[in-house]
Parts: structure tokens; C-alpha cells; sequence
């Protein structure tokens, strides 16, 4: 019989583990399946034909403009120049820099060299400095529209779900330092500190264009766009990876930073939550039963309450505003928006699920077993050691495995208390959010994949543990 129960449970295993490969297969070639894969399901108009990017094994083709798969570098053939180190820059700094306040700033480099287009909703500002005017001049319309093109199509590439810029509205060039219209200096290469170079935005007086009281709302800068130009024959258009390859490296390019942040907040966190939530379980019983009722609403709230309240009322408590809060500073270990807040803010909302199991694994016990125990002079602890939690342990185990999936997905109270710190708090929740957020699709999909294939194994720890343990019990009460 203990053979056949240990066969099947054999079975189960292998079975939910190919099921889990083969899911796990499939999101895989999901996450990293290039885009125009699934161009035959619709049929667009012609305009819009026109106007979509294309992708073959070598290049992303947008409008007749080459670009490289990491978007970076772009050529056009029969251009006298080609463009490389392209990046976006979706939000500057509108706070003072080394104490003095140079308006919007955009950070360009350790170096002003380079091409920089200022995107507003009415017209776009292109500044092309000295050094690349023996490939560029002002004034040039076939240059002009050459760079124009570049702008565009590296910018629709990079697009990661902000604005593109406008086609259809004026683009201003100039190769001087600064460039004014409609009320807004725009100014290049400001060395606001030491090896440091930024693009401003600000009045004509140097006053903030860009905040709330500012008067020229409609002509904010959207975005800035920043490259080098280079001969034409210097740039060699990466070759997009397929298959294999592709896949080897996506997952080359990801910061696994969240993975191990994740499971060291975890595994740090169920540590406390097994400890607390049997001591919760056992001490709440033992008191009367009036303050039994309370301690257990205290005790379960966490776990019915959203858990941006619990991180709210965390960073409450624990803020640097509060006595609390300010002690732990003073002693140089702050708590809030640092790994710690992970770990707190995980045993907050997952203690209660420890709780109620361990708790209801305890009323569950037969009274007159317990008190036999006594009669024959086993001490409380010794009850509670080799009798109640050997007798419970299924349930306490039930407990820590639910314990451990609830922190291991926790994201609001997270979020809350320890914020978005790439590489201190950022767990695999915060970073499917944010990944999201920045456009990052295929990224964000990968930590879903992650997250699925982690609460997969729980559920089915649970799902065979309980079958083993019923089976276990009907073995011994037959």
C-alpha cells in the first residue's frame, strides 16, 4: 500500500512538472516572439501601412531609415551621414543643481557633443553643435531632412509608450548655444556642474517654464532625443537575433536584481511570520475569551485591509516623523524605503494567513488529550512541543507555504513603505509594475512568468501535501 501511494504520488509530480515546462515553454517564445509575428491577424489601411515600421533578420526598417535592433544606431542609404548613441531622455530636473537653479534640465553627457532634438506638442528644436560640421550645416535642407528622418525613426523605435514627435509641425535648427521662441530659451551644453552638461528649458530670465504657475503650458518640452553623427560607412546596423539567440539574450539583459531581492525578503520574512504566528496562535487561546475575540480581530485585519492601507499606516508609524521612526534614524537604521521595509511590510500582510491556520490547527486539538498531558506533569511548553505542533503540523505547514506565496507577491504595502529602488527594494511585483510602465512588455511578462511558476509550486506543494495527509489519516483510522 505504501508502495502504490508513493508511486502515484510520484506520478503527480512528474506529470504537473511537464505541464509546468511546457506552460512555462510557451510564455517563454510569448514574451519573446518579435512583434511582426502576428502582423498577418489584422489588415491595415494603406496610410497607416505606410507609416508602420517593418522587421526583417537584419534590421527594423521605419519610413526607408535603417535602425539597429537595440535602437541605437541608424543609417539611411545614400546619406552622407549616419547616426549612433542614441538615447531618450523622457523626463529632466526642475530642482537647482550645485546650489543654482539653470531651469528644466535634460542631462546630456559627460560631454556637449552631441545632436539634440527638444520635442514640444507645436514645433520641434534641434541643436547640432560645432563639432559635426563637416557632416551637418544649418540651413541645408537635404541634411536637414536626413536628420529630420533619423530623429523620427529612432524616436518611434524608443517609443516605450510616451510621445513621438510631431512630423507635420516646424523643426527649428540651429547650431548656436541657444535658441529662443514662443517666450522659452532653450540652451545647449550648460555645464550646470563639474564634467556635467544639460539641455535647459527655461524663460528669458532664467524663470521656471515648467511648473504649475507657468504661463507657457502648451509649449513644454514632451521628451529630448540625443545622438552623435557619424560618416555613413562608420555605422554597421546590428543584426536582429532569432531564435535561440534572441532568447539567450533577453534573458542576458535582464537585472535578475528583483528575483533575489524577492526571495531574500521572503525567506527572511516566513522566518518571523512561523514564529509569530504560532505565538499568536497559541498565546490567543490562552486568554480569556472576550480578549480572545479582540486579539483575533487585531491579529487577522492585516489580512482583509488593501494592503496600500497596511503600507499607509506603516509609513505612519514608522516615518521619520514619529518617535519610532526618528530613534531607528538616529542609531543609523532607517526603516522606511530601505530593504528592512521589504521584510516588514511581507510579515505584515502575511502573518495573519500563519495565524488563522496555526490557530484553527489548535482549537482543532481535543481538550481532554491536552489535559491528560497535564495530569501527567508535562509542562506547557512540552505540551506544546511534542504534542500540539506535532499533531497540527500539517495545517502549521499549510500555513507557511500560503505564508510564503502572500509575501513572496506582495506589491502595495511594499511599494508604500520601501518604494522603487532598483537593486535594494525592488521585488519581482514592483518591477512587473514598473517594467510595464516604462513600455518594457517582454520584461514584465518574464517576472509574470516567474511569479506564475512560483505560485504554481505552492498550490500544488498544498494540493499533494493534503492528499498524502488525508491518506495518511485514513490509513491510521481504518
Amino acid at each position: 500500500m505504501r508502495m502504490r501511494m508513493r508511486t502515484r504520488f510520484a506520478r503527480s509530480w512528474r506529470s504537473a512538472a511537464a505541464a509546468l515546462f511546457f506552460c512555462v515553454l510557451a510564455a517563454m517564445a510569448f514574451a519573446t516572439a518579435p512583434a511582426p509575428a502576428f502582423a498577418d491577424a489584422a489588415q491595415p489601411s494603406e496610410e497607416a501601412s505606410s507609416a508602420a515600421s517593418s522587421q526583417d533578420d537584419e534590421y527594423v526598417s521605419v519610413e526607408g531609415v535603417e535602425v539597429s535592433a537595440d535602437g541605437r544606431e541608424a543609417r539611411i542609404e545614400g546619406a552622407p551621414f549616419a547616426v549612433e548613441s542614441f538615447h531618450r531622455a523622457q523626463k529632466g530636473s526642475n530642482n537647482d543643481i550645485e546650489g543654482t537653479y539653470v531651469g528644466y534640465a535634460y542631462y546630456e553627457g559627460d560631454t556637449p557633443d552631441a545632436a539634440v532634438a527638444v520635442s514640444t506638442p507645436n514645433y520641434v528644436v534641434v541643436h547640432v553643435p560645432p563639432a559635426f560640421s563637416d557632416l551637418f550645416t544649418v540651413g541645408d535642407e537635404a541634411a536637414e531632412s536626413y536628420l529630420k528622418r533619423y530623429f523620427v525613426a529612432l524616436d518611434d523605435v524608443a517609443l516605450n509608450g510616451g510621445v513621438v514627435f510631431g512630423e507635420d509641425i516646424p523643426w527649428h535648427f540651429t547650431d548656436d548655444d541657444s535658441f529662443e521662441t514662443d517666450g522659452i530659451v532653450y540652451r545647449f551644453g550648460v555645464e550646470a556642474a563639474p564634467g556635467e552638461f544639460y539641455v535647459t528649458v527655461a524663460g528669458p530670465n532664467g524663470e521656471d517654464v515648467m511648473g504649475d504657475d507657468a504661463q507657457t503650458t502648451d509649449n513644454r518640452p514632451t521628451h529630448v532625443d540625443f545622438c552623435a553623427l557619424v560618416p555613413s560607412d562608420d555605422v554597421v546596423i546590428e543584426a536582429a537575433p532569432t531564435g535561440i539567440e534572441a532568447f539567450s539574450q533577453f534573458l542576458a539583459s535582464i537585472d535578475y536584481s528583483p528575483l533575489w531581492i524577492t526571495l531574500k525578503t521572503t525567506g527572511t520574512a516566513i522566518v518571523f511570520i512561523f514564529v509569530l504566528g504560532l505565538a499568536a496562535a497559541y498565546f490567543s487561546l490562552r486568554i480569556p475569551k472576550r480578549a480572545q475575540d479582540v486579539a483575533d480581530a487585531i491579529f487577522t485585519i492585516p489580512m482583509v485591509l488593501p494592503p496600500t492601507v497596511c503600507g499607509f499606516l506603516l509609513l505612519l508609524a514608522l516615518g521619520r516623523n514619529t518617535a519610532l521612526g526618528q530613534w531607528f534614524i538616529d542609531i543609523g537604521f532607517p526603516l522606511i524605503f530601505s530593504w528592512p521595509a521589504t521584510v516588514i511590510a511581507a510579515i505584515v500582510v502575511a502573518f495573519p494567513l500563519m495565524y488563522r491556520n496555526a490557530r484553527g490547527a489548535f482549537e482543532g486539538l481535543d481538550p481532554n488529550m491536552l489535559d491528560a498531558a497535564r495530569t501527567l506533569g508535562w509542562s506547557n511548553g512540552k505540551i506544546f512541543l511534542k504534542l500540539m505542533l506535532p499533531l497540527s503540523w500539517s495545517s502549521i505547514a499549510a500555513g507557511t507555504v500560503l505564508s510564503f506565496a502572500r509575501a513572496l507577491g506582495e506589491f502595495g504595502a511594499t511599494l508604500f513603505l520601501a518604494g522603487n529602488y532598483a537593486g535594494i527594494t525592488r521585488t519581482i511585483p514592483i518591477a512587473i509594475y514598473f517594467e510595464w510602465m516604462s513600455g518594457n512588455i517582454e520584461v514584465a511578462l518574464f517576472w509574470t512568468v516567474i511569479i506564475i511558476i512560483f505560485s504554481f509550486i505552492v498550490i500544488l506543494f498544498i494540493n499533494l501535501w493534503g492528499r498524502r495527509t488525508t491518506k495518511y489519516r485514513r490509513r491510521a483510522e481504518s
